[in-house]
């Protein structure tokens, strides 16, 4: 295995994209638990203000996506873009700490924001554009290995976003999110080198046309996938506490140890990617949700919901590890519009997830968010198991 890791640096690059990634999940997971907070109680939105103005800023991220991923494989340096989006994440970050009026920091944090949201999808893609060029054969592993220390960021950031508002307040901590950004502008600049990405021909020996609906439907499935991920992530906790009448510390516990068993798992499924394909983990992921949420849908006991969270890391690795690779084999010549889709899937899940999860809660209750779930689930298994996996194909346009 250790052998196996090490030929992941012969990518050209290698090492900055760890590095980089590494920083950018650690980065957004440092003010993102206090961003509502600092919103409600510093700049006096409501609760429904701040999540219009999270869905704003989340759909101006899936516009902009879109743009810079679809163009951003046509003789577009790579570099330039990752160089722009993460120093408009910076001056995002920033803008909470310079304008207190809600419309002008709407527009002004969506239009930052929105060109940020660029910056993982990109690294991504040039990591790609670099793995193919350098002929690896562990592709798969090497972006679920970057995708892990996504992971890995996300739980340091909290605490150390912790660190820096307990002794600096907000105000270190919106600057602190910030200079992270500009590091990684900066490492980008001096290290990694300026590369066009050429479009690659369409028509050609071995090579098929992919119908834009061969696209449309994973992405639905995916959605939902995520959707289902964001629903368990702000239901449960209130489900544990007022349906199960569990503790805070029980919470903890299951949001830990989900947390902390995703990324070796993570590692391991990219590790044995050569002899599963990423279809087949889609579906697993499928079959793994419905168990899970039929779990939770009769548990009668917190521990339930703690012994539950083998299944949901497995899930959440699977979407999260082998999703953006799904992505690239089905556009293997378009790395930067694959992994804007695969993006913009993630945020629109998100957000649907996040609306639909709590109107269903306070409406009908939280054990039938759940059932639900798990219908959502059954469609998602639908659709991915009616789909064919497709090899060295292009989409048309």
């Amino acid at each position: 295995m250790f052998t196996r890791i090490n030929k992941l640096f012969a990518i050209k690059g290698y090492g900055l994209f760890v590095i980089c990634v590494l920083l950018v999940g650690t980065g957004i997971s440092i003010s993102l638990p206090y961003l509502a907070l600092y919103c409600t109680e510093k700049l006096g939105m409501s609760a429904a203000t701040f999540g219009i103005f999270t869905a704003v800023s989340s759909l101006s991220g899936v516009v902009a996506n879109s743009l810079i991923g679809k163009h951003s494989d046509r003789r577009m340096d790579r570099r330039f873009i990752i160089i722009i989006a993460t120093v408009s994440s910076a001056l995002g970050y920033t803008s909470y700490l310079v304008f207190d009026n809600f419309l002008i920091l709407l527009i002004i944090v969506s239009f930052f924001s929105g060109l940020g949201a660029a910056a993982m999808p990109q690294i991504y893609a040039y990591a790609q554009e670099s793995a193919n060029e350098s002929n690896s054969d562990d592709k798969t592993f090497a972006m679920s290995t970057l995708r892990s220390l996504v992971s890995l960021g996300f739980l340091v950031g909290p605490l150390i976003g912790t660190i820096i508002l307990g002794t600096v307040g907000y105000k270190g901590l919106f600057m602190g999110t910030s200079a992270i950004f500009l590091t990684i502008s900066s490492l980008v600049f001096i290290f990694l080198p300026k590369k066009g990405a050429i479009q690659k021909k369409r028509m050609g020996t071995g090579t098929t046309t992919l119908k834009r609906s061969q696209i449309f439907y994973p992405l639905i499935a995916f959605i939902f996938l995520f959707a289902v991920n964001a629903v368990n992530g702000i239901v449960t906790p209130l489900f544990i506490v007022n349906e199960l009448h569990g503790t805070y510390s029980d919470v903890g516990m299951v949001v830990s140890i989900c947390a902390g068993l995703e990324i070796p798992i993570m590692f391991v499924l990219g590790a044995v990617s050569r002899k599963i394909s990423n279809h087949s983990l889609m579906i697993s992921a499928c079959c793994i949700a419905i168990l899970y949420n039929i779990i939770l849908s009769v548990s009668t006991d917190s521990w339930h919901l703690i012994a539950a969270q083998l299944l949901q890391a497995a899930f959440v690795a699977i979407v999260m590890g082998n999703g953006l690779s799904y992505f690239t084999e089905l556009l293997p010549n378009s790395p930067g519009l694959s992994t804007s889709i695969y993006y913009n899937g993630s945020i629109i899940g998100r957000l649907v997830g996040n609306l639909g999860g709590g109107i269903i809660a306070q409406f009908v209750g939280f054990r039938d968010v759940y059932w639900a779930s798990l219908v959502i689930v059954i469609v998602a298994f639908l659709i991915l198991w009616s789909i064919r996996p497709h090899k060295d194909v292009e989409v048309a346009t």
